[in-house]
């Protein structure tokens, strides 16, 4: 099945090491986007970085100490990605959110009888 709509892309840019009630960041983000039972939302693991801090985050498997920059992104609709917001602005304590407007089209499988 395709659905097509205008939506909203919300971009989460923050570090590896960052926590959210100890557990990474990124999988309580990524965790609360299946609650919210929002459309999509991936993690990427960055190679280099810096955000708020200025910080230059880097991903080198020689580094004692893992701090590669992160983003997570989420797509759905505007009023979705607005329930969303507040549980972001508790969650994360130093990043960046970029969010922008976009033209989705969701493919789904149709449930076989």
């Amino acid at each position: 099945m395709k659905e097509q709509f205008e939506g909203r892309m919300l971009r989460i840019h923050f570090g590896e090491s960052d926590r959210w009630e100890g557990k990474p960041l990124h999988e309580a983000i990524l965790a609360k986007c299946q609650e919210l039972d929002m459309a999509g939302a991936i993690v990427y693991r960055g190679i280099e970085g810096y955000g708020t801090s200025t910080r230059v985050r880097h991903a080198s498997p020689w580094k004692l100490s893992r701090d590669a920059p992160v983003m997570v992104s989420v797509i759905d609709t505007e009023e979705r990605i607005a329930k969303l917001i507040p549980h972001l602005d508790l969650m994360v304590g130093e990043g960046v959110i970029a969010a922008s407007r976009v033209e989705v089209t969701r493919y789904t499988r149709e449930a076989k009888s």
